[in-house]
């Protein structure tokens, strides 16, 4: 990669299933602002998954891994599929994306959910429900039961099989991505939903604790509601409108955020930004991803919607190159591609012409054209 330091260093790994596919796409968008924009980034192509398994016996192999690491911001695409048979338990554990996160200390995870118009007639909610529709989960990403110790599989005497992992919190987990929910918050409608099981579980007794006094020492100017997690899953298909940034834990955010892609029309719409901690240069490491994952039932054939890769790279350009302008016009051109008729089959109406997935790049490709040409008449 350059050694320019005002150059910002991608590393592009699509891995796995349709991950590719839809990352190809977000590429050629990087390029056009790269090239028409000047967005000072350099690319880094890098694999991941089964191919550089057979070759090199990892499927994070050692020149991903540097990418990576050198990166500041990485564009993923997705892992995961059939193919995960050929690949030893270990060895996938070894490279997993779980891994990664608490690798980088990426503990903030940011998927926004925003209602198009355009996919009104597709989108199972009623028009009513989604009119307005934008808020932000914060999903905590490297804490909580995903990572908690101990876990495992164990005989018991009787012969029975018990799973069992454990869920956990500790102050400065809960406090540092609760800030990431209040200061976001400042910059929208000023409201947070922290969402926990506090009635059931002390993890969440301890969630809610720390969430009410980190408000109050530092937040008092937002507003902060709390909400059950079952209670958060029924108001986001009945009213998600009433949402601004959502907060809560990890499983409980991995569960929301697929149940809010209903608003959108379909999990390939949704984008999404995992975030480490600031450093002493005020940089912080990134990930970006679609929020699907590596759907291996359509992978090759074409068909995958890429807006949610190319929508995280819109959340690329915001949050690690402070390019809002450019992001609000790859987020405009998206809309444009949508409202001129533009659908890949997951969001496609009953008769609607569908859309392979390279037909849906050169859409939003040609909508960034045309919105950049009325900029400059």
């Amino acid at each position: 990669m350059s050694t320019q330091s005002n150059m910002i260093k991608v590393a592009v790994v699509g891995g796995e299933g349709i991950g590719p596919e839809v990352t190809a796409q977000s590429r050629r968008v990087l390029d056009w602002f790269a090239a028409k924009r000047n967005v000072p980034m350099t690319l880094r192509e890098a694999q991941y998954g089964l191919i550089p398994y057979l070759a090199t016996g990892k499927v994070l192999p050692e020149d991903t891994a540097e990418a990576m690491d050198e990166a500041d911001a990485i564009l993923w695409g997705a892992t995961g599929g059939p193919e995960t048979t050929e690949v030893p338990a270990a060895a996938r554990k070894a490279g997993s994306l779980l891994g990664l996160r608490s690798k980088y200390d990426l503990y903030a995870n940011l998927r926004p959910i925003v209602a198009s118009p355009a996919l009104s007639a597709s989108v199972p909610l009623k028009p009513e429900v989604l009119d307005g529709v934008d808020f932000v989960i914060i999903r905590e990403l490297t804490s909580g039961i995903y990572f908690g110790e101990p876990r495992g599989i164990e005989t018991l005497p009787d012969g029975q099989r018990r799973g069992f992992n454990t869920e956990q919190y500790t102050t400065n987990q809960i406090r540092r991505v609760a800030r990431s929910a209040f200061e976001l918050a400042r910059t929208r409608r000023n409201k947070v939903c922290s969402v926990d099981k506090a009635n059931v579980l002390e993890t969440s007794v301890v969630w809610r604790e720390e969430v009410i006094r980190l408000h109050k020492e530092e937040f008092s100017d937002v507003e902060l509601t709390h909400l059950y997690v079952d209670n958060a899953a029924m108001q986001i298909v009945r009213e998600p409108r009433q949402f601004d940034v959502m907060v809560t834990g990890n499983i409980f955010g991995d569960i929301l955020s697929d149940c809010a892609a209903m608003a959108s029309g379909s999990l390939g719409m949704l984008p999404s930004a995992s975030l480490g901690p600031v450093d002493r240069f005020g940089r912080r490491k990134a990930l970006y991803e679609p929020v699907h994952g590596s759907a291996p039932d359509i992978a090759g054939k074409g068909i995958a919607n890429p807006l949610g890769s190319i929508l995280s790279v819109a959340m690329l350009l915001r949050l690690t190159l402070n390019r809002r302008e450019d992001a609000d016009l790859l987020e405009q051109a998206v809309h444009a591609a949508l409202a001129s008729g533009a659908r890949t089959a997951d969001i496609a109406e009953a008769g609607a012409k569908k859309l392979s997935t390279a037909q849906m790049g050169d859409a939003v490709l040609s909508a960034l054209d045309k919105i950049s040409a009325k900029e400059h008449a």
